[in-house]
């Protein structure tokens, strides 16, 4: 379901807004908000539940390992795009889970009309790191339905 309205989004945005996503906010079109569900340092597996205002998205980026490695998304409310570079754009609706393997280039976001949230979980490897790149297209973006 599509939420336009912040405050409605909000009620069933069941693991919170969080703070804004200052610390990335240069690789990101619009403005997202994180909550981290796991703490830096306390687990193996890092956990947050990213949220994306209307138009948001993540620029294109690889998450890097040497071994094991890669992210997984869990969609939790509203509704957004997931691509992987090469293949047509995925539509994301809450229950939604991507598999998204190490290596692999890909971004992920809201759609124009609609607020939108994840659970964003680093899957655990060795040496593993983020590669940011350039922003989707605007055009590209605009003519997904």
């Amino acid at each position: 379901m599509k939420f336009k309205n912040e405050a409605e989004f909000e009620k069933v945005n069941v693991f919170g807004k969080g703070q804004p996503n200052d610390a990335f906010a240069q690789y990101f079109v619009g403005d997202s908000f994180l909550n981290f569900l796991t703490k830096p340092g306390e687990s193996p597996i890092g956990m947050a539940n990213v949220t994306f205002e209307p138009g948001c998205r993540n620029n294109w980026h690889i998450h890097h390992a040497k071994s094991g490695g890669g992210q997984m998304l869990i969609c939790t409310a509203g509704e957004g795009w997931y691509q992987e570079e090469g293949r047509e754009a995925r539509s994301l609706v809450p229950g939604t889970v991507i598999v998204i393997p190490p290596e692999t280039k890909h971004w992920h976001g809201a759609k124009a009309d609609s607020w939108f949230s994840h659970i964003s979980v680093e899957v655990p490897g060795e040496e593993t790191s983020n590669e940011w790149l350039e922003p989707v297209d605007t055009e590209a973006y605009n003519n997904l339905d």
